[in-house]
């Protein structure tokens, strides 16, 4: 038990450590193009962001189980 709780919070960590990278990435090469994006994610219904971010958070689950599974 203790191995695979260890082996989730690897993976866990990794993700956090890559969607960082991600993020500091996107932001150093285009300020102007994520302030634009944030100003018109702010017009979005809380419906579609809400759809958005299931969807996403199902996507990142299976990759995981996929690397863990295979």
């Amino acid at each position: 038990m203790g191995a695979q709780l260890g082996l989730w919070l690897s993976f866990a960590l990794i993700g956090f450590g890559l969607i960082l990278v991600v993020e500091g990435l996107i932001y150093a090469i285009a300020p102007e193009g994520m302030k634009k994006l944030l100003l018109r994610m702010v017009e979005l219904p809380a419906s579609t962001l809400r759809t958005a971010g299931l969807f996403s958070a199902i996507i990142g689950l299976a990759l995981l189980w996929g690397v863990k599974t295979f």
